[in-house]
């Protein structure tokens, strides 16, 4: 990978790791802030971002900041509307002006394993940071933290051993142990540019925009969390019916850890230990 292109991408990943960096009164800037101007120079230099890119992420950062911020309450509902379309169009690569490297191309980790391809996808790792620094609530120190992986740990051994049992029981995947040279590539752009994306979409917006919208409601939070699932599920269907029940049924794990917890960093410690636990024990994909 070129050196710029590679610096876009190590940009990005920092700007993610730095929203939980508390701003400082002597920067004009929060610490994620810098850092994503930096990939955004970065990226154009590269030529993986292009004139269209620049637009749409503009557009989309202020309807997500409009989302919480606006004072009128049907602009922030036209807002959150408007980002909801935006973050899926972005996250399934359907706005141009982006040039996305492979990172991993055709490679076949296990017997029986069909040949695997990844992306360093700058417009769904884009999606992620802007969601998880304006509207997902996260914790605010490490004492929180804390709390919330005491809350997780079980709700994560439950829902990677049910998920990789289901997956296991219909030959879907098969074990088969395996360590190759780029699996600490594959993990940190799983993480940063495909985990994040989806669960602050997926949990952070979305579940908690329908609990809250279903606040007065006696299961309305529990119905936040279902369809949480399932519209995780239907989002894998290219995959298959198999592949997106079995989404279907990891985001249900995602989201009850979302709810039990009310932070985003659950769902992505689980989300983020199954992909790891499945690429690394079983045949992947």
């Amino acid at each position: 990978m070129p050196t710029l292109t590679l610096l876009t991408f190590i940009a990005l990943a920092l700007s993610v790791g730095a929203v939980w960096i508390k701003p400082s009164p002597l920067l004009p800037l929060a610490p994620w802030q810098i850092w994503f101007a930096v990939a955004l120079l970065c990226g154009g230099l590269a030529g993986v971002l292009h004139a269209p890119a620049y637009v749409a992420l503009a557009v989309f950062g202020g309807a997500a900041w409009l989302t919480t911020a606006a004072s009128q309450k049907y602009l922030r509902v036209v807002a959150g509307v408007l980002t909801l379309v935006l973050a899926f169009a972005l996250a399934i690569h359907k706005l141009p002006g982006f040039s996305n490297p492979v990172v991993i191309a055709g490679a076949v980790f296990s017997e029986g394993a069909k040949p695997f391809t990844q992306y360093a996808s700058f417009d769904k790792g884009a999606v992620g940071l802007i969601l998880l620094a304006l509207i997902c609530r996260r914790t605010a120190s490490f004492a929180e933290l804390g709390g919330v992986l005491r809350k997780t740990w079980p709700v994560l051994l439950v829902t990677v051993g049910v998920v990789m049992a289901l997956a296991t029981g219909a030959s879907f995947v098969h074990p088969a142990f395996k360590l190759p040279d780029v699996t600490l590539q594959f993990l940190a752009v799983n993480l940063f540019f495909t985990v994040v994306a989806e669960e602050a979409f997926f949990r952070g917006f979305v579940q908690a925009r329908l609990a809250s919208a279903m606040g007065g409601w006696r299961y309305g939070s529990w119905v936040a969390v279902a369809c949480s699932a399932l519209l995780f599920g239907a989002a894998h269907l290219a995959g298959g019916p198999l592949y997106a029940g079995l989404a279907a049924i990891a985001g249900l794990g995602y989201a009850y850890a979302y709810q039990r917890t009310q932070s985003i960093e659950a769902p992505i410690l689980i989300h983020i230990t199954l992909n790891a636990v499945h690429f690394i024990f079983f045949t992947y994909p």
